[in-house]
């Protein structure tokens, strides 16, 4: 049998380790472990944060499964974003490793921004202004947590942390640290000005590796064999966007998940004005290619709501909403208080009521009010992009888990009037995949690889049927201004 190589995607929600195998050109994957990514709060601070042990055992768990399966050769890790872990000179973790969701930066990123000016850490770093971003999650630690950062040695974004963790090299991976808003893409390395400015000593960071680097070896408790550490796009959205089949440059991808990450890829960034206005994020990739994109709340939004209804079956869920009234109910999913709010579904009901909108009454309602709204964020996006780019979009790629929702693929062609195509719904994992064969020299280039998802996996289309009215299109135009 031939050797696979492991991908374990570790979304904020979930967490899956897949077996792939590169065989007579195509990719094929098995999935040998599932799991919750464990949120809890840290019994010494309240923090709401990470169970890394618990992520590790996980971890181990899905690559002893795969390697009942046959031969394992390599074993990566990708993550969501921004999250992190500070290591002690044992190289011991100093305190939790805290969530994005905590609310410990409300109001950071403002105070911030007062000090230095926001065209300034645009064009250093050219990423989107979030709450949450690594930058103001480690100035939040510095004024409520100094001793932290004072006994800390390293930083790891949690994909190079868990890496550490397999084979004992600590390195910090390139297309991750570009997303933190203290890396300088003009210089390619940390930026000293901003990390002093978030209370961070610079020998904390090292320079970034590049996506593809072998860190060193996992030996297998139980097969006693060595398995290859290589590091991926470790940023879930860098795998993601690796094993698009974009094929043109009119194209635009979402990498619909718990957040859905639209934009375009570039070989250059975009850190002009008109792009910190429009609020696009610059992200390295493999290859060094810039994913130029934003962040849309996406399916959290569901995913709450879900949770508050009891989870009843998402397909019934989906079905009902198709059956609703359009536009019955519209939100803005930018709106900071669907971050994570005590209840999704008062807070939704809360923004209709706001804007004189008759609320959501029941769960069809509140499915169908997320959905429109999201399909109407996808649209204003596109149209952003459009704007920065000075050409238009012919064709918008949907990946990721959230391209299973055949209603919101298709509300996506009618709002944004442009051929939508849905899946893989796996492509995180086999752009970690790819990233990983390239480096064993199986695959020669990301557009192989590309060309090999393309065959493997072949997307399903949705043409544009019913436009957005005009009056509709206004009213959430006015929501996003309020």
């Amino acid at each position: 049998m031939t050797s696979g190589s492991v991908a374990v995607d570790i979304g904020a929600s979930s967490g899956r380790v897949i077996l792939g195998h590169l065989v007579d050109g195509r990719l094929a994957l098995t999935e040998t472990h599932r799991f919750e990514t464990p949120l809890v709060r840290d019994p010494a601070t309240g923090l709401q944060s990470w169970d890394l042990v618990r992520i590790e055992a996980e971890i181990r768990a899905g690559i002893s499964a795969a390697e009942r399966l046959g031969p394992v050769e390599s074993v990566g890790i990708d993550t969501w974003g921004v999250d992190y872990v500070l290591l002690d000179a044992a190289e011991n973790p100093v305190g939790p490793a805290v969530s994005y969701r905590d609310h410990r930066t409300d109001g950071v990123m403002e105070r911030m921004v007062e000090r230095l000016s926001a065209g300034d850490i645009y064009r250093r770093t050219g990423i989107q202004f979030m709450p949450f971003n690594t930058i103001y999650q480690l100035a939040a630690t510095a004024e409520t947590h100094p001793e932290w950062l004072a006994r800390a040695h390293r930083f790891a974004m949690i994909p190079d942390y868990l890496h550490f963790r397999l084979c004992g090299v600590l390195a910090n991976e390139y297309t991750n640290a570009t997303t933190t808003q203290i890396f300088n893409v003009s210089t390619d390395n940390w930026d000293s000005e901003l990390l002093a400015a978030a209370g961070v000593r610079r020998p904390l960071m090292s320079r970034p590796v590049e996506a593809g680097t072998t860190l060193g070896e996992f030996v297998s408790a139980a097969s006693g064999r060595a398995i290859k550490v290589i590091a991926p796009a470790t940023h879930d959205t860098g795998s993601a966007v690796a094993a698009t089949p974009l094929m043109s440059a009119d194209e635009a991808f979402i990498s619909s998940g718990t957040w859905s990450l639209m934009g375009f890829e570039s070989r250059v960034p975009f850190l002009d004005e008109q792009a910190r206005a429009l609020n696009f994020s610059n992200e390295g990739g493999a290859e060094r290619r810039f994913r130029v994109l934003k962040n849309i709340m996406g399916l959290w939004l569901i995913q709450r709501v879900r949770a508050e209804l009891g989870s009843p079956s998402h397909a019934d869920l989906v079905a009902s909403a198709a059956s609703s009234r359009p536009f019955a109910a519209i939100i803005d999913p930018a709106d900071q208080r669907f971050l994570n709010p005590d209840s999704m579904i008062e807070a939704i009901r809360a923004a209709c009521i706001e804007t004189e909108q008759e609320p959501p009454a029941d769960a069809a309602t509140l499915a169908r009010c997320v959905f429109d709204s999201l399909a109407l964020s996808y649209r204003r996006v596109k149209e952003e992009i459009e704007a920065l780019r000075g050409q238009s979009l012919r064709r918008v790629r949907i990946v990721g888990g959230g391209c299973h929702n055949e209603l919101l693929d298709q509300l996506c062609a009618d709002a944004c009037g442009v051929p939508v195509t849905a899946g893989p719904v796996e492509t995180t994992a086999l752009g970690n995949l790819a990233v990983q064969l390239m480096a064993l020299g199986r695959i020669a280039s990301l557009d192989e690889a590309r060309a090999i998802v393309l065959e493997s996996f072949p997307p399903r289309q949705f043409l544009p049927r019913e436009a957005v009215p005009d009056e509709i299109w206004h009213r959430f135009c006015s929501l996003a201004k309020k």
